[in-house]
């Protein structure tokens, strides 16, 4: 019995959380996830692009075009919880005032994804580590920036999306007055309306309340 036991804890742990080596109370069961929209519709994984038409979407994860030099979403589509959609919505109407509109990277990511990225990435202070997992996982966190209304064309900001540079800290002071100033101007409408820059990435806001969403595996072809 003292053999069979740990062989059985191991083939559940190994069988049941492939994708979960730390035990983590992740939802993977698109059936579950529904049970918990109908439970709080704040819970509900909304395509930002269907809520919100205007917003552009560059879905780098999708193209070979990203840090890990490889596609990692099957399907270039962004998601966010309800709530976090509903704040995007007022954001985008108050830039709009301002000439300027928002470009989406990158918002809810399946778990599984967050897990490759740290196998795989070298750097490993610009990607969530598993043990944890990440905001995104959530549908509580975007990456983005701003386009020009007029042109169609990025806002000049203080490095690409996705940069391990130094200057891609949002604090970072040593730029030209004019990207800073662009800079703080999305991070202060960010901020403003209920989301949180990190402390490295310039381009990577946290909703505020992420905590209240549970961690999730569902893969965008099943939303």
């Amino acid at each position: 019995m003292k053999l069979i036991l740990p062989f059985l804890f191991f083939c559940i742990t190994t069988l049941g959380y492939a994708q979960n080596p730390y035990g983590l109370d992740i939802i993977s069961n698109y059936n579950v996830y529904k049970k918990s929209v109908a439970q709080n519709a704040d819970n509900e994984l909304i395509e930002i692009k269907k809520a919100i038409p205007s917003v552009v979407l560059d879905i780098r994860y999708a193209t070979t075009n990203n840090f890990m030099r490889q596609v990692m979403y099957k399907q270039a589509r962004a998601f966010a919880r309800k709530p976090v959609v509903e704040k995007l919505k007022i954001i985008q109407a108050q830039l709009k005032k301002d000439g300027y509109g928002l470009k989406i990277f990158d918002g809810y990511r399946p778990y599984a994804v967050t897990i490759s990225f740290y196998e795989k990435a070298t750097d490993k202070a610009f990607v969530a580590n598993p043990n944890k997992g990440s905001k995104h996982n959530r549908g509580c966190a975007l990456d983005l920036t701003l386009i020009d209304l007029k042109t169609g064309k990025d806002i000049p900001m203080p490095t690409p999306y996705d940069s391990f540079e130094e200057a891609a800290s949002p604090t970072y002071a040593y730029l030209p007055a004019n990207i800073i100033k662009t800079r703080d101007y999305l991070i202060k409408i960010m901020h403003n309306n209920g989301f949180k820059v990190v402390n490295n990435e310039w381009w990577h806001f946290d909703f505020n309340g992420w905590q209240n969403y549970s961690l999730m595996d569902i893969p965008f072809e099943a939303l």
